[in-house]
């Protein structure tokens, strides 16, 4: 019996309008990515990879064709209900790390929680478990200004974990860091893949990112070219 794929798009075109001008963004794209995969998407700047993530994430539509992503046509959804979908089933992580600089590592972890029907002491004990799993136990009562530049994507990885995630974005995730810390990040992201059983998708220019992840598929002026599989 075949497994349904956790991602399924189908001949996916994406069209942005810049006054009169049409900015073909993907151009016909078909791909399916299996549960517990870890896919680097590479390609240079303006190729569509944060556009493809972000229609994964149901951050935005396609012009044309179809994007299912854990069973759910997201074009099926309205605004309320793709904003719920979001919040159960997808995990965001990003170059900047967007954490509120008032707020300890454990609240900002805990701040995407407050739209899952939890208590006060559950979302603690998720936060409190997300940041053990990426390592930062002894730095939950910790602000940003306190942690360093990998310690704060590791905040980050640890919210988007919170919800225990179905599928974990992450756009150009160690783009902001030293080579010592981009390597502990993906380090970190290939253990939630092998050890979690996470399915994890990152954007990314970095090569030696990239070699991390099971499969790099490769865009170039929106056409899905060359994949490879490690």
């Amino acid at each position: 019996m075949s497994v349904e794929p956790i991602v399924d798009l189908q001949d996916v075109t994406k069209i942005y309008y810049k006054g009169d001008n049409e900015i073909l963004t993907l151009d016909h794209v078909t791909l399916q990515i299996q549960q517990g995969e870890f896919i680097a998407l590479m390609g240079p700047s303006g190729s569509g990879k944060t556009t493809l993530l972000n229609l994964l994430g149901g951050l935005d539509t396609p012009t044309e064709g179809r994007v299912t992503v854990c069973g759910q046509d997201l074009s099926l959804l309205s605004a309320r209900e793709l904003a719920r979908w979001r919040a159960d089933h997808v995990g965001f992580v990003f170059q900047s790390f967007n954490l509120l600089p008032v707020l300890t590592a454990r609240q900002n972890v805990e701040l995407p929680l407050t739209l899952q029907s939890l208590s006060a002491n559950e979302r603690e004990t998720h936060a409190e478990t997300a940041l053990r799993v990426v390592g930062l136990g002894e730095r939950m009562d910790h602000r940003p200004s306190e942690l360093s530049g990998g310690q704060e994507q590791r905040v980050a990885i640890a919210r988007a974990l919170a919800c225990d995630p179905n599928l974990l974005l992450a756009d150009e995730p160690t783009g902001d860091l030293d080579a010592k810390s981009a390597r502990d990040v993906m380090h970190l992201l290939k253990r939630l893949n092998e050890s979690f059983g996470k399915t994890i998708i990152i954007v990314t220019h970095d090569p030696h990112a990239a070699e991390f992840a099971r499969r790099e598929l490769h865009l170039e002026k929106g056409v899905l070219h060359m994949e490879r599989t490690r």
